[in-house]
């Protein structure tokens, strides 16, 4: 009885593949698809800022002549938390004989160089003259303020709305370097928008629609 010895098996010979088992290389990310997200991005990018410049405008430039309130920012930190340094206060008129305790009106102090303040009125005066004096303290201040103040004319300023940290961005904005980037870079930038907004690059399939259209 004879025993069949098989050839050894050769060490490191490639072995055949059939048709199905080709290796395939991997997925690489077209060039053409990382132009266009880069591009989506800008687009995005440039509507959001000229969106953000349109709505600062139109808040501190034409609100307060279409809408009657006036923009300020808070210095100090007198009236923490409610109002804190850097935030921007929009106020509304109001006849001075409404000024009642609680609210938060701004007015100049009748004292030193007559600055400008935002306050809490605590205590209301009526005179038989029609005049209205008013002791305000400042919300993280320990005592009221120093000194009593009759509102000059008819109208007096209550502080309607905070919008926290505008102020700081403003100051930023003024600075000379970001400045002159603005007047220099958003025109250009907003052109940049509308001719990506004109001229979009053709996808593939609106080029097979021309291939198909000139056959």
């Amino acid at each position: 009885m004879s025993t069949a010895l098989l050839p050894p098996a050769r060490t490191g010979a490639p072995t055949a593949t059939g048709p199905d088992e080709q290796p395939t290389p991997a997925a690489r990310p077209t060039p053409a698809l990382g132009r266009r997200a880069a591009a989506l991005a800008f687009r995005w990018t440039i509507r959001l800022l000229v969106t953000t410049a349109l709505l600062a405008f139109a808040l501190l430039a034409v609100g307060p002549h279409l809408l009657g309130y006036r923009t300020m920012t808070m210095l100090t930190g007198t009236m923490s938390p409610v109002i804190k340094p850097g935030d921007v206060t929009i106020v509304t008129p109001l006849p001075v004989d409404q000024v009642t305790t609680g609210m938060i009106i701004a007015y100049h102090i009748p004292i030193d160089d007559h600055h400008l303040v935002s306050h809490r009125v605590i205590d209301v005066q009526h005179g038989a003259d029609g005049s209205v004096t008013v002791q305000t303290k400042g919300d993280a201040n320990a005592a009221a303020d120093p000194w009593q103040a009759t509102l000059q004319g008819d109208t007096a300023y209550q502080i309607r709305a905070v919008i926290p940290g505008l102020g700081r961005l403003i100051t930023a904005l003024r600075t000379p370097v970001i400045s002159q980037a603005l007047v220099y870079g958003a025109p250009s930038l907003l052109a940049g928008w509308l001719l990506l907004s004109i001229w979009r690059p053709a996808t593939p399939a609106q080029d097979a629609s021309c291939d198909e259209a000139d056959a």
